[in-house]
């Protein structure tokens, strides 16, 4: 083949490459288990000299995530979900309180977290070892939504992936009123969101 000829074949076949690897789609899925959300707010509580975490938890959490090969997140088919009132510390009047009014999960009763892209992991997805990257998406919570970014630390074994994903925010920001309990002195203003997750392939 002519050089004049192979130049414009060499196009083509990475052209082709390149559509191939955007229209293969990555589906993954949350784990029956190994799954945990957390929120995390700093209190000061009567009786003590410094301040601690209140530290609600629950391993309720559902939801899938739909990437193509280059990368680009397919928004309609993604989405992970909190059960908010199953969220629970170790104080009940705490619990109740948030349920009640800060969360007010009798009318919203669901955290929702839209991701719409993912920043600094590469592409094709890697098959083993670990990445540090970012993911950025709608969060919604008590029927407000706002832009937040995730600090994630993954590890990808034999298909599935496993990490830790971390963003924080302020009560204001989400129009949230803070926890005021008795035994509470102070709550700061930001809250720390954690997620544990184990994502299997989807089988569908």
């Amino acid at each position: 083949m002519r050089f004049g000829l192979l130049f414009p074949a060499l196009l083509l076949c990475a052209s082709s490459a390149g559509a191939h690897a955007q229209q293969t789609v990555h589906r993954f899925t949350v784990a029956p288990q190994g799954n945990e959300a957390r929120y995390l707010v700093q209190e000061q509580l009567a009786g003590f000299d410094l301040p601690n975490d209140a530290v609600g938890r629950t391993a309720a959490v559902s939801g899938r995530i739909a990437v193509t090969g280059t990368g680009t997140v397919l928004r309609d088919s993604s989405h992970f979900t909190i059960d908010a009132a199953s969220l629970t510390t170790d104080r009940d009047r705490r619990d109740n309180y948030v349920r009640r009014n800060t969360l007010q999960t009798e009318a919203n009763p669901t955290i929702v977290f839209v991701p719409t892209s993912i920043e600094g992991l590469p592409f094709p997805l890697p098959a083993s070892g670990g990445a540090t990257f970012r993911m950025v998406g709608d969060l919604t919570i008590r029927g407000v939504t706002r832009p937040v970014t995730w600090d994630m630390v993954a590890q990808f074994v034999n298909g599935s992936i496993r990490g830790d994903a971390k963003t924080q925010f302020s009560f204001a920001e989400f129009e949230m009123t803070k926890p005021s309990v008795r035994s509470v002195l102070s709550v700061a203003d930001d809250i720390r969101l954690e997620y544990t997750f184990f994502l299997v392939p989807a089988t569908e």
